[in-house]
């Protein structure tokens, strides 16, 4: 499991391959100076609730991640999550699609 640490005040923790999708999408918007909502959904440890954060191109954000190897990345997911990133909703965890050019078509 890696962590997200936002502002240095809240953490989450989400699969090493989950957070490096993350990572990308969140890096692509900040680097464009874009703020946008970020929502999960908590483990039950915490409560079973929800959370949702606002994230600024000037707030401190970490990734730390429990492995030492890079995650393989799958395109088709970072362009899924960037699709939701770019609603007013904002960014939020969708299922993982079958990597471009291999869903069975």
């Amino acid at each position: 499991m890696g962590t997200l640490t936002y502002d240095s005040t809240l953490s989450a923790d989400f699969d090493d391959r989950t957070l490096a999708h993350l990572q990308l999408v969140i890096g692509a918007k900040l680097r464009r100076n874009e703020a946008f909502y970020f929502s999960w959904k908590d483990d039950e440890s915490i409560g079973d609730g929800r959370s949702v954060i606002w994230l600024h191109p000037t707030i401190p954000i970490s990734f730390k991640y429990f492995g030492s190897r890079q995650a393989a990345i799958n395109r088709a997911w970072i362009d899924e999550l960037m699709l939701a990133a770019n609603t007013p909703a904002g960014l939020h965890l969708v299922p993982e699609p079958a990597p471009n050019g291999m869903d069975g078509e």
